[in-house]
């Protein structure tokens, strides 16, 4: 098969990716984002003959314009426009994962510093504002009392883009210092590993610790649950304990987030699931089902 990777910037991600697929024989088409034109009708020169399209675009807007554009084109792309733009975005992502029953943090959302002051004094302290776009734990806020909650709005409401003015509020989660990344094929786990930290912050990218971590049935239940809710594909599902038990066995989840431009990198250093053969095994695995439908019409 012919593999399209949209980038911006080869990270070792695309590079376990890249090297597993011309490990393969596949042939293989990197194609910088930055260095193309895309036309209302006509796809780029780069697309050509590709069989799938692999969203890898480090800036969210390109990821959400270029996933679009593809799907105009017809051509497959992972993951496609409708799941990009429902877990890009905060509020979408968790208003997806309410409809469809999943345990999600309490949630609220206001336009107006007063109103979000509201929310906060309603949800009491601690609790935790964040930006609706963004990733790696950036512009996320923990708040502690009324001056830092204050402070924070007062910040976000003379910020220019639009989406400062929307506050999403939420509540915080008691967590054992730590917080589960599952990556995930249309709901089917991969692998996945526990991010611990002594700050309330465990992104990888935070410089939190990793370690793997072995699903139960409910954390797989759940994992399948909140794929199919935000349309399924190649997704990182983030879950946190709602308690554990004496032996530190989790006694219950919350999906706090479902991403659809996912990293890998951290998840394949430390478990034993050769992590980039996986995806690739499903990419072929979507490849032959599109031809497959194709032949049948």
């Amino acid at each position: 098969m012919k593999v399209g990777i949209l980038y911006s910037r080869i990270r070792k991600d695309e590079k376990l990716l890249l090297s597993e697929l011309r490990e393969r024989d596949h042939d293989v088409a990197k194609i910088d984002v930055r260095k193309q034109r895309f036309g209302l009708s006509e796809p780029p020169e780069a697309f050509g003959g590709v069989d799938i399209l692999v969203d890898r675009c480090l800036a969210t807007s390109r990821s959400l314009y270029t996933t679009e554009f593809a799907d105009a084109y017809g051509v497959p792309v992972v993951n496609d426009a409708e799941v990009a733009e429902v877990c890009a975005d905060k509020v979408k992502n968790s208003l997806a994962l309410e409809r469809a029953g999943v345990p999600t943090p309490t949630t609220e959302v206001a336009f107006t510093k007063d109103a979000a002051m509201e929310i906060i004094e309603d949800f009491g302290y601690p609790c935790v504002i964040k930006p609706v776009i963004g990733s790696w734990g950036r512009l996320m806020a923990k708040l502690e009392g009324d001056s830092a909650a204050e402070a924070v709005l007062e910040h976000k409401e003379v910020l220019g883009h639009y989406e400062h003015k929307v506050f999403y509020i939420q509540e915080f989660v008691e967590k054992p210092g730590r917080d589960i990344r599952v990556l995930a094929t249309d709901g089917e786990p991969v692998a996945a590993m526990v991010r611990s930290s002594d700050h309330w912050l465990t992104n990888a990218a935070k410089g939190a610790d990793t370690a793997e971590f072995e699903l139960d049935d409910e954390a797989r239940r759940l994992v399948k649950e909140a794929s199919d809710a935000v349309g399924g594909g190649l997704l990182g599902v983030d879950l946190m304990e709602t308690g554990v038990d004496e032996d530190g066995n989790p006694t219950g989840y919350t999906v706090h987030e479902v991403n659809h431009n996912v990293e890998f990198k951290a998840l394949d250093g430390v478990t034993d699931v050769d992590v980039p053969a996986r995806v690739v095994d499903w990419l072929e695995t979507k490849v032959e089902s599109e031809t497959d439908a194709e032949v049948s019409t």
